[in-house]
């Protein structure tokens, strides 16, 4: 028996988010376990030929590279890496606000590509603008790093700003159904 595939109206029905997504290696925008699974599902889903669109945060500073001294002691230095040498800029821009601020963002694009040809866009925001307050500015910097305040900000530049940005860019017929 043959199963017809329904005709899809929104070549993206899915909007995929996650904190952190493992694409590649020398793309440190994951820490472990969730990144590892948020970038397996995506692989999942490009192979079985799925509607979906990722987005996540650039982490402009990665997760962080472990040192650990003679005596065992740990320290931390950031990954530093620029999203312009392996991401694809957009022009879109879209704006939230953070704690009464407007911040603006803007995304880089990965395109994860499955076996059978099949293509998923994944968007990677980024709030390292000069138009935004300094702070602001560094929201997408680093996973899981900072407080609480921090978190939250970056929570917000994902979830409200992530659906901002996909209204802004080619997924402008995105509506989400909750």
């Amino acid at each position: 028996m043959s199963r017809a595939r329904p005709e899809i109206q929104n070549p993206h029905s899915v909007a995929y988010f996650s904190m952190e997504i493992g694409l590649e290696p020398s793309i440190p925008t994951y820490s472990g376990g969730l990144g590892v699974l948020s970038g397996d599902t995506l692989r999942a889903a490009v192979d079985l030929g799925l509607p979906v669109v990722a987005v996540t945060l650039a982490h402009r500073k990665g997760y962080f590279r472990q040192h650990l001294d003679d005596a065992g002691h740990q320290t931390e230095t950031p990954y530093d890496w620029s999203p312009a040498d392996k991401l694809e800029a957009q022009e879109a821009r879209a704006w939230v606000t953070v704690e009464g601020r407007a911040v603006e963002l803007r995304a880089w694009r990965y395109v994860v590509r499955g076996v059978a040809g099949n293509s998923i866009p994944v968007y990677l925001l980024d709030s390292a603008l000069p138009e935004n307050d300094p702070y602001d500015q560094t929201l997408t910097d680093s996973l899981y790093g900072g407080d609480v305040r921090y978190r939250l900000c970056q929570e917000v530049v994902l979830g409200i700003g992530g659906i901002a940005m996909l209204r802004a860019s080619d997924m402008r017929t995105f509506t989400p159904t909750i």
